[in-house]
């Protein structure tokens, strides 16, 4: 399949790539990895979506049944939180939207539905951190919209090597393509 072939209904969605989080993943191979594919969709004209966590001062979002969220410090994720901030290395451009998502999943109290929609977007090619938290998390709630799908096998990180591991071997097949970012790099340009 050539994904330029789709290209206007294809978006690559970089979740939850942020100073506070990326910086919790091993390895240096990640960053430059995921801004390949960055590079790759942006000159193929694949809009890039970037996802992340955000929430008001005060967390007033975050109920304290919330075990995750709840366990923040006060005032992480906010506007006033530099480890907030799109990592630079992958950082939005003017023209690519960034949709603020209120809980794991890119779905999950945000805009992106509506946003994907909007623009006639019906595959998804997602990217980020952690594997084993949005990345499974919009993956399945994306299959039950009946989005077409891609994971970015090493566009995503986690903590746990190995739950990484089994999420994009032998669950991640079921519901979507894995690949790496090179091959979809090599279909896309």
């Amino acid at each position: 399949m050539n994904v330029n072939v789709n290209a206007n209904k294809t978006a690559l969605l970089v979740m939850d790539v942020q100073e506070g989080i990326v910086s919790r993943i091993a390895g240096s191979g990640y960053l430059p990895r995921l801004v390949g594919a960055v590079e790759a969709a942006r000159t193929a004209g694949i809009p890039v979506l970037h996802i992340v966590v955000g929430f008001r001062s005060g967390h007033p979002e975050v109920s304290d049944r919330n075990a995750s969220f709840s366990a923040l410090p006060a005032g992480a994720f906010t506007p006033e939180d530099p480890n907030a901030a799109i990592h630079p290395d992958i950082a939005a451009r003017t023209d690519e939207i960034v949709i603020t998502k209120k809980r794991v999943s890119a779905f999950a109290g945000s805009d992106l539905e509506m946003v994907l929609r909007a623009r006639g977007i019906t595959h998804l090619v997602l990217s980020g951190v952690a594997t084993s938290g949005v990345v499974l998390s919009t993956l399945r709630q994306a299959a039950d919209l009946d989005y077409r799908l891609t994971v970015l096998a090493d566009g995503c990180a986690d903590s746990d090597e190995e739950v990484h591991r089994v999420l994009t071997e032998k669950v991640f097949p079921r519901q979507a393509e894995v690949t790496t970012v090179e091959e979809w790099a090599r279909k896309a340009g």
